[in-house]
């Protein structure tokens, strides 16, 4: 046994050794050759060790303690491609500190000191595809202070203290397709600092203080497809013209203050495919919000306020795959808020208190078919099946509780009010029906009157419509109209306001009809009757004229008058007057 341990140790003695990397490797490093890369984490250095191998491409210096990187640190590196420096305490970066490293590919220089990067610091990288300088101290991006990185793809500049961005400072960025801007003190985005990414096709604009979209922000991105913008706490409203000049694929607009969805600002993006409006206090989905998102394939709104999403809401969304509105306040949703429930293949309503009814039918028919993704939705009402999943629900159950009841209105009195002017009137229209009825009004010039409705006529809790300060144009027949998914009923009421007593008026009603009166002392009435009666006294003055000349012409019949004038010409000396001389003229003239 002990031969043959002496033969193996002789063997192994007699291998050849790897050879080492050139040039060895530093102290405190570790090498691999097959690779060419050198890594020194956390390693305590406080400046780029000596003895890397010149044919090294992948060097990581992260976390250790290095202050300041001087133009000949890196000078022995021609073949590094990616050099990782994050979190070390690099304060000064001076002109020229990379500019041997040709092939560089990827600098990282994440959590470090730097305030400033001064002009020249990144030249010569002419092959830089990312750039990562977050998580620094850089209060400000000077002009050109990118302009010789004309390969760079990828930049990340978040987690600073950035206060501004100066208009040229991303000049000679015309291969930039990502730009992250996160955790910064902006206040205000420059459109035209923007306008030199002509290439940018991702922008994400994060947790940023900007209270407004401004038309001109992103005017000159042509080519942006993906626009991202979470947790701008002071932003509530997105202009109608703020996304002018884009044809985005991809937008998401998360945790905002926006109360209502930008149907305006959505109206030029046709070509969308993913919007996504989560996390922001929008009550309500009006009407036809996205009707010119033909395209639009996937719309998330989860974790909102939506307590109603009105019918017809996702009109004109022909190709809709999935929809989130889980974590909301709905309690139903139902077939009609949608263009075509047909191409629908990823429904997300967990987390709202839905009321299992015959509005929620189209759901649970397909309940077998349709992907949840994996959040099962399920019944907050009635009581027999709170709790209960929809896609664990008993076919027999869609003849117990998904049937709807149609309205009826209970009191069918004819309401016949008479009221002056001024006073307030109240008309009652209460219906029972399953699900509960919505109750509208229409007044006698057409107009819906809604509980959401505003002016001196709404509808109170319970049906009732009041109206306010009647008038005598509010007379007429008034419609209630209750309505739900099994059908609607009507009902009739009349209304007659009488004018104010003159007795009643104040002094400055009187007045005010005073003046009106004087302002426009003539009715349309009077005017096309005085103007009748100017016009009967023309003609008649016109015909009489007419009748006394015929009168007059015919008494004195056929006599004539003839009159003979004779003159002879004035005497002029000379001979021209001798050679015109004819003697006297002679005329005779008739008069009729």
């Amino acid at each position: 046994m002990t031969c043959w341990l002496c033969v193996l140790s002789l063997q192994l003695l007699l291998l050849p050794a790897a050879p080492p990397p050139a040039g060895g490797c530093p102290a405190r490093c570790e090498c691999t050759a097959q690779t060419r890369t050198v890594a020194c984490p956390r390693r305590r250095l406080t400046a780029v060790p000596d003895g890397i191998p010149t044919e090294t491409r992948l060097l990581e210096l992260s976390r250790n303690r290095i202050r300041c990187l001087n133009p000949g640190d890196l000078a022995a590196l021609p073949l590094l491609e990616e050099l990782d420096l994050s979190e070390n305490v690099i304060a000064h970066v001076e002109p020229g500190a990379f500019s041997h490293l040709p092939r560089l590919r990827v600098l990282r220089l994440r959590g470090n000191l730097l305030k400033l990067i001064p002009p020249g610091v990144f030249t010569r990288l002419d092959n830089l595809t990312l750039l990562d300088l977050s998580e620094n101290k850089l209060v400000i991006l000077l002009d050109y202070t990118f302009q010789d990185l004309h390969s760079l793809r990828r930049l990340e500049v978040g987690d600073n203290d950035l206060v501004f961005i100066s208009r040229r400072a991303f000049a000679g960025l015309l291969a930039l397709e990502e730009l992250t801007l996160e955790r910064c003190n902006l206040t205000a985005l420059s459109g035209e600092s923007l306008g030199h990414l002509r290439g940018l096709g991702s922008l994400r604009l994060r947790h940023l203080a900007i209270a407004a979209l401004e038309d001109q922000n992103f005017r000159r991105l042509s080519g942006l497809l993906h626009l991202e913008i979470d947790n701008w706490p002071l932003l509530e409203e997105v202009a109608a013209g703020s996304l002018l000049g884009l044809n985005l694929t991809s937008l998401s607009v998360t945790h905002t203050n926006i109360t209502a969805v930008p149907a305006a600002a959505l109206r030029h993006q046709a070509h969308l495919t993913c919007l996504n409006l989560s996390h922001n206090p929008i009550s309500t989905v009006p009407r036809g919000s996205f009707r010119d998102l033909v395209r639009l394939r996937e719309l998330h709104l989860a974790g909102a306020l939506l307590a109603v999403v009105e019918p017809q809401a996702f009109l004109g969304l022909r190709q809709i795959r999935l929809l989130n509105l889980s974590n909301n306040l709905l309690s139903t949703l139902e077939e009609s808020t949608f263009h075509s429930v047909n191409t629908l293949e990823t429904l997300r309503v967990d987390g709202n208190p839905l009321a299992c009814d015959c509005r929620l039918l189209w759901i649970v028919q397909r309940r077998k078919t349709l992907n949840f993704d994996g959040r099962l939705p399920a019944c907050a009402s009635p009581a027999e099946v709170r709790g209960d999943a929809l896609r664990d629900l008993p076919d027999s159950a869609l003849f117990e509780y998904f049937v709807c009841r149609q309205p009826k209105i209970r009191e069918r009195r004819l309401q016949q009010v008479t009221a002056t002017a001024g006073e307030d009137v109240r008309f009652q229209c209460r219906a029972e029906g399953e699900p509960a009825p919505t109750v509208a009004w229409v007044t006698p010039r057409h107009r819906a009157v809604t509980a959401a409705s505003a002016g001196r006529a709404r509808v109170l809790p319970g049906g009732t419509l009041e109206i306010r300060d009647a008038r005598p144009h509010d007379s007429g027949t008034y419609t209630c109209v209750a309505s739900n998914a099994g059908g609607n009923d009507t009902y009739f009421a009349t209304l007659t306001v009488q004018p104010e007593p003159a007795a009643n008026r104040t002094p400055g009603e009187g007045r005010n009809e005073t003046l009106a009166a004087a302002r426009f002392p003539l009715d349309l009435t009077t005017i096309l009757v005085s103007t009748a009666m100017g016009c009967i006294t023309f003609l008649g003055v016109v015909l009489f004229c007419f009748l006394l000349l015929f009168v007059w012409s015919r008494g004195r019949g056929q006599h004539k008058n003839n009159f003979s004038v004779e003159y002879s010409f004035r005497k002029v000396d000379g001979p021209a007057a001798a050679a015109g001389q004819g003697g006297a003229r002679k005329f005779n003239m008739k008069m009729i």
